[in-house]
């Protein structure tokens, strides 16, 4: 696990570049699950990479700090957002005071910690009242180019699916909300995007070099004016403590 949550370091501006963000529709449920605006809100962006969420966060008026592990993520953080304050650590040793933030955030994320440590870590620093949101932004697989691409992935990895993604215990009930939403950019971005991730940042250059000459061949003839429309699910899940 470790190997792969830093494995986006050496791949911080290719990731800066490439991943989705995220639709203002998301912010309007967080706001709506906390029950206050973001605005004023003092909010704990952990795990935040290159600041992709952060800086949404920040557009909403939230007093945000990122804290983020990885040496590369956070010198790309720093040189994209150097006026946003961040922190180095992660979810099971917040560099935080206790009582210290309303929010804490874990955009695509969580699943880096560990939850026994994690868990008590977000209560320590979260004052009373406060709340933890957790979200993935997932490929929709009710689209069937992108459901066609899942299951080449699948085999190629030769995974059963997702394991990670089971929500933590201890922090009062999660309330979900689903958010859909698109963008629209070059298939040589869509690629790259998928070249981020850390399955692929792990893999070698070989075997992910072979695998990518397959998928652009067939993604030609899908979208032979090389654009590509991208569907996204975002989870979000919000709990109050």
């Amino acid at each position: 696990m470790t190997t792969r949550a830093r494995s986006f370091d050496a791949a911080a501006a290719s990731y800066a570049a490439h991943r989705p963000s995220y639709p203002p529709a998301l912010f309007d449920a967080v706001e709506t699950l906390i029950g206050r605006p973001l605005a004023g809100a003092r909010v704990a962006d952990v795990g935040a990479g290159t600041g992709i969420a952060t800086t949404l966060l920040r557009e909403r008026g939230a007093e945000v700090v990122a804290v983020e592990p990885g040496d590369g993520m956070a010198a790309e953080f720093r040189r994209t957002h150097p006026d946003i304050p961040i922190v180095r650590g992660d979810g099971d040793r917040l560099p935080l005071a206790t009582d210290s933030v309303d929010l804490i955030t874990y955009a695509q994320a969580w699943h880096w910690t560990d939850p026994v440590r994690s868990v008590p870590e977000a209560r320590r620093v979260l004052r009373p009242g406060g709340a933890l949101a957790v979200w993935w932004n997932d490929s929709d697989p009710t689209v069937p180019w992108i459901a066609e691409q899942e299951e080449r992935l699948r085999v190629f990895f030769e995974v059963e699916g997702e394991t990670h993604r089971t929500l933590p215990e201890g922090l009062g009930e999660f309330t979900t909300r689903s958010v859909t939403w698109t963008r629209r950019i070059t298939l040589d971005d869509h690629l790259a995007n998928l070249a981020s991730h850390s399955a692929f940042l792990v893999l070698g250059e070989a075997r992910t070099r072979a695998y990518f000459a397959g998928e652009r061949e067939l993604l030609d003839g899908l979208f032979p004016d090389g654009v590509v429309e991208e569907q996204y699910v975002v989870s979000l899940n919000v709990a109050t403590v």
